[in-house]
């Protein structure tokens, strides 16, 4: 799908991709990461990731335009490859490499201790490439990485918009670099702004203040969010228009877990673009649990995600 070129924009950014690099169906953007993952009663190892990582590659696996606008440090350029040879428009521009380190301290998939050793900044608008109106997805691994301001100059351009709440809630300690999950003050002005709010059942607690996940759909949707997915390890509730819908995970294993909720991001939304929010809750579930049994991102084609919705239990 995408046929190589290279070009080197005024503003720095190195654009990677086809000659028509402007009209999309979905452009994510965030950081590029690598992470050093220690498991529960396991070694620790070094995996490549971030948002702008599982979520593209995730979305990459149906027949949509595809984007991403990120950052690297510029000797790292190794990080690309895995988006380039899902035929994945990419426009990068220099900046240190995120680093963070993931420490699940019990069996519970869901609990994790994170730090961000090395932040990438923030974006603005003006680090935008020009491209059409769209729908974007703003995945951020702190929140130090998208503004108010900068959400309501892409909704100016006529832009769409998706935001995993990871973005807000995932507060950074300056000495100690722990992150924290809190409450966001401006939450219910984000919420009304989207079209889509993503979320684990850990950051809707941040959020709302109580673990049942129901409960949490149903005050994320009072407060104005009008499409919700909160995933947990069994799978993922989708509410919208007053309705909630499950979609069970099926992985046999979780030893890829990291990564989990981007790849569900960018699964839901690729899908969402040409059907209902029920067939999307089934298809992204579907392919993470796939991409969850392995490191990495998901690696499987079409026919392996409508092969598991149809058996959800091949072993």
């Amino acid at each position: 799908m995408c046929v190589a070129c290279l070009s080197q924009s005024s503003g720095g950014t190195t654009v990677q991709g086809r000659p028509d690099m402007n009209h999309y169906d979905i452009v994510f953007v965030g950081h590029l990461a690598t992470a050093t993952v220690v498991p529960f009663e396991g070694s620790p190892y070094v995996e490549r990731g971030g948002p702008a990582f599982f979520g593209p590659i995730a979305a990459s696996c149906l027949t949509k335009r595809i984007a991403t606008v990120t950052r690297i440090a510029q000797n790292e350029d190794q990080l690309l490859e895995p988006l380039k040879a899902a035929g994945i428009d990419l426009f990068v521009q220099p900046q240190e490499t995120v680093k963070i380190r993931c420490v699940h301290p019990s069996v519970n998939v869901d609990e994790r201790q994170m730090f961000l050793l090395k932040r990438g900044g923030s974006f603005s608008i003006n680090d935008m490439p020009p491209i059409e109106p769209c729908l974007i997805h703003l995945g951020g691994l702190s929140d130090h990485e998208f503004s108010l301001e900068f959400m309501k100059a892409l909704k100016a351009r006529g832009f769409r918009l998706s935001v995993d709440m990871q973005s807000f809630v995932w507060q950074v300690d300056d000495q100690t670099r722990v992150i924290r999950m809190g409450d966001v003050p401006e939450k219910q002005e984000i919420l009304r702004m989207v079209d889509f709010v993503k979320l684990d059942m850990l950051e809707a607690k941040a959020l709302t203040g109580t673990d049942v996940l129901q409960e949490q759909a149903d005050m994320l949707e009072d407060w104005g969010s009008s499409e919700t997915v909160i995933t947990c390890s069994e799978g993922v509730l989708g509410r919208s228009k007053g309705k909630s819908t499950f979609a069970r995970f099926t992985n046999k294993n979780i030893q890829g877990r990291n990564g989990r909720g981007d790849t569900f991001s960018g699964a839901y939304l690729a899908r969402r673009l040409n059907h209902s929010v029920e067939e999307s809750l089934r298809f992204a579930a579907a392919l993470t649990s796939i991409k969850i049994e392995s490191l990495g991102p998901f690696r499987g084609s079409l026919e392996d995600v409508i092969k598991r919705m149809d058996d959800p239990f091949p072993y």
